[in-house]
């Protein structure tokens, strides 16, 4: 039966993705992260802008998160330089943007360093192209002013309506595509809505993709609200948003002492609320232990964790 096997495909970016993939590598057998570029800040952002390829830092933490136990060189892509003009840099971007001017390809850059750092699943970037991200948003002066660049819209002062991507027909990663079609299980991570996850869903064929699968799509919400990005939002406003946005989500899995949800409300958007404790105290952060519990239950059962 396929949850003897599964195949499950995980989608967004940073810590969330990398959080939720150290939870699925212990029950799946076959792991595809989808994992979003748009990020231009940090070591990404000056990579992004000196060589003009996508951001490599979420690719870089999925990466680690399947690494097998013990290889030395997870330890050494979180490394960052502390002086010179490196400074500020994680070796496994700087490895990645190598990698990407040697073989010509970002998504084969990511596929050799999943090979040096023996990754227990595969990860690809949600495009192969650099994109920028383009948020609309509602402010005292304006409605629906465009900001544009992932740094800009996490600050922007104001209510997000509105994600997609600059330019908005760029390419999904083919394998992607593949992996979502075949899937027992696609998982939409936890972790910033707007410039994490949404950016992934913002690729029309992904979307689209999502939409179509036979498997069950489970979206994981976040524990809290980030300022100010999602300040004022509650769960139930997370699932509306990725809704609206056009994705579709069958089981939206939430932490009952963390964020106020609306169980009425989440089935008036058509997905099952499902209730489970996923969180670590304070409840800040996913217990990733827990995390795969949850998501193995619903996998297994096809319906609630089991009490």
């Amino acid at each position: 039966m396929a949850e003897q096997h599964p195949k499950v495909v995980a989608l967004g970016g940073g810590h969330g993705l990398a959080v939720a993939l150290t939870a699925i590598r212990t029950y799946a057998q076959k792991i595809t992260a989808v994992v979003s570029v748009a990020d231009d800040g940090g070591s990404s952002g000056r990579l992004r802008r000196d060589l003009q390829l996508p951001a490599p830092g979420d690719v870089r933490k999925c990466l680690v998160a399947l690494a097998e136990p013990g290889n030395v060189w997870a330890d050494a892509f979180e490394h960052r330089f502390e002086g010179g003009e490196l400074s500020g840099h994680a070796l496994g971007n700087v490895v990645l943007a190598g990698l990407t001017e040697t073989l010509g390809d970002f998504g084969a850059a990511v596929d050799e360093a999943a090979r040096v750092l023996g990754a227990v699943g595969r990860v690809v970037p949600a495009t192969t192209e650099p994109v920028v991200l383009k948020a609309h948003v509602d402010t005292e002066l304006a409605q629906g002013r465009p900001v544009e660049g992932q740094v800009a819209v996490m600050n922007v002062a104001g209510r997000i309506r509105r994600v997609e991507l600059i330019p908005p027909d760029a390419p999904a990663h083919p394998d992607a595509l593949t992996a979502i079609a075949s899937a027992d299980q696609v998982v939409l991570a936890p972790g910033s809505l707007f410039t994490s996850a949404l950016p992934v869903l913002a690729v029309a064929a992904l979307r689209d993709a999502v939409a179509a699968t036979p498997a069950r799509v489970v979206q994981v919400s976040n524990l809290g609200t980030q300022v100010p990005e999602t300040d004022g939002l509650d769960a139930t406003d997370h699932l509306r948003a990725v809704i609206e946005h056009g994705a579709r989500v069958d089981q939206f899995l939430y932490s009952p002492d963390a964020l106020a949800c609306d169980e009425a409300a989440i089935r008036d958007l058509g997905a099952e609320p499902v209730a489970a404790d996923v969180s670590e105290p304070p409840h800040l952060a996913h217990d990733p232990a827990r995390l795969a519990t949850a998501l193995r239950s619903l996998l297994e059962s096809g319906g609630r964790p089991e009490a």
